[in-house]
């Protein structure tokens, strides 16, 4: 199994944070990265994401929800085609710093039999991606009212 996780420190409390992170409907107006989220958040749950590689055109995925846990983290299944072939569970973690400060884990496992090789061809990309989405949400937060 691959692995690709970033992490960012946000000058907010964690519910803030969960709020504006989970408000999925805002995500086209600032998040780089997952440029759209339709479908019930929850677990057993198929969702349908779109997501912008830099220099790509958007890929949509159909992933299903693994935990949707409240101020704490959100997890996902998706697979390229047939499971088995490239899987990724792609996974959000918050954690309290303290009372205002919150630190993002984000990352995801990848599997299947093509994942090294489409990781060579993309790994650099999804982790620009991952971060370039954690920097989007600490502006988000740090400077809104909510």
């Amino acid at each position: 199994m691959k692995n690709i996780e970033t992490t960012i420190i946000i000058k907010a409390p964690i519910e803030k944070v969960w709020s504006i992170f989970t408000n999925f409907n805002e995500y086209p107006k600032w998040n780089p990265f997952i440029i759209s989220v339709k479908g019930e958040v929850k677990v057993g749950h198929q969702i349908e994401t779109t997501v912008q590689l830099e220099g790509m055109s958007e890929q949509v995925f159909k992933p299903q929800i693994l935990e949707f846990g409240k101020n704490y983290r959100l997890r996902w299944l998706g697979k390229l085609g047939t499971k088995g072939i490239f899987d990724g569970e792609h996974y959000f973690q918050l954690k309290v710093i303290d009372s205002q400060k919150t630190e993002l884990i984000h990352g995801e496992n990848f599997s299947g039999i093509l994942s090294g090789l489409l990781l060579k061809m993309i790994g650099e990309k999804t982790k620009n991606g991952f971060e370039a989405m954690n920097e989007a949400l600490k502006i988000e937060v740090e400077n809104n009212e909510y």
